[in-house]
């Protein structure tokens, strides 16, 4: 059945979003074996090929013939090559250091890849983070969330500067070297974009944790405090706002509370150990540590310092909440503690009842998370989990707990509190305290409901 988006919360153009994100997820789990047969271990309970039905495959051929490739009858997943399967791996010598052409490769037999929502341009659209596929909290490079309203553009660091001027004693420009010069800061936090999980406030829609949750994404980030600019220039009497303004075709401007600038706000360079990629903002990106993902402008090439919000088209017409009373909350920029279960997730299946680890994230934008509890039941009693190491601030927490699986159906949720002393609300908290039209900004508890066969659906409880 083709879910309904109802007129007093989706207008036109975000009903046409939430659909087409629909038509992107239904797809993406059609070109995958939905069909998995029951397994022994969590790989299997995810779509794809599983390493079962893999040795099955492999064993109708000649070990030294098959190729990954020709297993899943299709060339080796992105970021993959397809090389031969021998049964024995000890009877022939591997491939040789820097066969891969000196960067390196990951295994075929890995298939975790973003899906992108179906724009009709491609310039400007975003891709999903398979959050359900990850271990720990960092999330690989290929695999970050992306978001662009004019493409991704090419830019020699060589050529690339950023001007700081407006309400400072010395307007001044720096180019990447001097940038590169100055002392680096390196932290780890989550960017969230504020439309993550826009289909889900009337009805539980998308099926995947991936499509409900993929909007955000976790990396180790190195730069600049953007505080040492400000102090170097001076800020002038006055200062209260920042605009910062990107250089891609679509000149993204945002303004920033100077009082954020001067906290952690950051300028990167580097992510999870190497250059920026050109999709996250190669050469210099804004970090705005626990703020909505589209504060955090691409290709930064201009900072000026003003006493007012410069009101641009992205923090009026879009990225605000309008409530209740018709009046719209701007500057929503902090994203509130928020949490999810990846596993058990929807579409996966768990093959019988016994023991199995429940885990998911959890982060928050105005602190570290400080505790994350499970509900079996649909949110009557709740179990504090356990939480991974480090637990960092404004940063993806790892949380866990062993469970054993009686084969009952019920409702597994997942809730944080964070270091303010916030609690994640529930879908009906939420809409009261809020109301219906904004689809930005969902921070609700998500329901996974698991029948007794095991299988896992997005669900509102």
């Amino acid at each position: 059945m083709k879910p309904e988006f109802p007129s007093d919360l989706y207008s036109d153009s975000e009903r046409k979003m939430a659909e087409a994100l629909v038509e992107t997820e239904n797809h993406a789990l059609k070109t995958t074996d939905s069909t998995e047969e029951d397994c022994d271990c969590k790989d299997g309970m995810f779509n794809g090929m599983s390493r079962r039905r893999m040795l099955a495959v492999s064993a109708a051929l000649p070990a030294a013939l098959m190729t990954n490739a020709q297993a899943q009858g299709q060339e080796a997943p992105p970021g993959s090559v397809a090389y031969d399967v021998l049964d024995d791996s000890t009877s022939r010598q591997g491939r040789v250091i820097l066969g891969d052409g000196g960067y390196g490769t990951r295994s075929q037999f890995e298939n975790s890849k973003r899906w992108r929502y179906p724009t009709a341009s491609l310039d400007s659209s975003w891709s999903m983070t398979p959050i359900a596929d990850g271990h720990g909290v960092i999330t690989p490079s290929g695999l970050h969330f992306e978001r662009h309203h004019a493409g991704i553009p090419t830019i020699d660091p060589d050529n690339h500067s950023l001007i700081l001027h407006g309400l400072v004693d010395t307007p001044m420009k720096f180019t990447m070297a001097d940038l590169y010069r100055m002392p680096s800061v390196t932290r780890t936090h989550f960017i969230e974009c504020s439309g993550n999980g826009l289909t889900e406030w009337a009805a539980p829609t998308l099926k995947t944790v991936q499509g409900t949750h993929g909007l955000t994404s976790t990396s180790e980030w190195t730069g600049v405090a953007l505080s040492s600019l400000l102090e170097i220039c001076g800020v002038g009497d006055g200062a209260a706002w920042i605009l910062a303004e990107g250089a891609d075709a679509a000149v993204m401007t945002r303004s920033v509370p100077i009082s954020k600038a001067m906290d952690d706000a950051m300028l990167v360079y580097a992510q999870n150990g190497e250059a920026i990629r050109p999709e996250q903002g190669y050469p210099l990106r804004l970090m705005l540590p626990g703020f909505e993902g589209n504060t955090h402008i691409k290709w930064l090439r201009r900072l000026e310092v003003s006493d007012k919000p410069f009101m641009t088209r992205e923090e009026t017409a879009k990225y605000t909440d309008l409530m209740p009373d018709g009046m719209a909350r701007l500057f929503t920029l902090e994203m509130d503690a928020k949490s999810v279960i990846t596993f058990p997730s929807g579409e996966m299946k768990l093959p019988r009842p016994g023991f199995y680890e429940i885990s998911g994230l959890a982060w928050s934008g105005r602190g570290h998370v400080v505790k994350v509890e499970v509900s079996a039941d649909g949110g009557r009693s709740w179990t504090e989990a356990a939480l991974q190491e480090p637990v960092l601030d404004k940063c993806h927490t790892r949380f866990r707990l062993p469970w054993n699986w009686d084969g009952t159906e019920l409702i597994l949720q997942s809730r944080a509190t964070d270091s303010t002393g916030y609690v994640q609300p529930t879908i009906a908290e939420l809409v009261a305290l809020r109301g219906t039209n904004s689809v930005y900004h969902l921070n609700a508890i998500q329901s996974w409901k698991i029948s007794a066969a095991g299988e896992v659906t997005n669900v509102h409880a």
